[in-house]
């Protein structure tokens, strides 16, 4: 017997049966997988955009609102040189088109190879309950640049913050079908307290979380 069939062994077994299911027995029990039920929620009275960016405050990233997406090249600039950091930056593909160049910023739209300082993302959606960014993998979309540079600039659509995770999943499901490879997400700046319970900052990730929210 391998591990697998001992785990589900011990399993039946806590449950009183002696045999696997039958495909007829099994259907129901697949079904209620398949609708994706929700567990008790809190109780969320609060304005979407406005807790997001709330949330996003207190675990130490930085916002700031534009009303359109071609702002985001002044914005992020504005970032960067208030914060004596570099101007050289990789992008996601969904923002090529905009006048990086006309603000100064050397930008290049191409995966982080790790030596970067700035890496310039947006996001699949944002959830206000916990200020966190949802990132999805992709042929266009890079992981590696919210993950590798020091600093990571996250482009927000205020449309697309929603109120809970949950949301964020049935959002997925809905607009998706098969889930991408990777389903990050990204709450501040990456941090560990597990060395003597030391707060440590960037130390999986991006010391800094910029987030540029449009709409709002």
């Amino acid at each position: 017997m391998n591990a697998r069939d001992n785990i589900l062994g011990r399993i039946r077994a806590a449950l009183g049966r002696s045999r696997p299911l039958t495909d007829s027995e099994a259907a129901p029990l697949r079904a209620i997988l398949r609708e994706n039920r929700r567990g008790p929620l809190p109780t969320m009275n609060w304005e979407p955009v406005s807790r997001f960016r709330e949330r996003c405050v207190s675990l130490s990233s930085t916002v700031e609102d534009i009303a359109d997406v071609q702002q985001i090249p002044a914005a992020a600039k504005r970032y960067l040189a208030s914060n004596r950091l570099p101007s050289a930056c990789v992008c996601s593909p969904q923002f090529a088109g905009l006048d990086w160049a006309g603000v100064e910023l050397a930008v290049e739209i191409r995966p982080s190879t790790g030596q970067d300082a700035v890496g310039i993302t947006g996001t699949y959606c944002a959830i206000a309950e916990t200020g966190t960014l949802m990132l999805l993998s992709g042929p266009s979309n890079s992981m590696k640049n919210s993950l590798l540079p020091e600093t990571h600039i996250a482009v927000v659509s205020a449309s697309r913050i929603l109120r809970c995770m949950e949301e964020g999943w049935d959002l997925l499901r809905k607009e998706h079908g098969p889930l991408p490879r990777q389903v990050a997400f990204v709450s501040g700046p990456s941090r560990t307290a597990d060395i003597e319970m030391t707060l440590v900052i960037g130390i999986h990730g991006p010391y800094r979380v910029h987030v540029i929210l449009v709409g709002a």
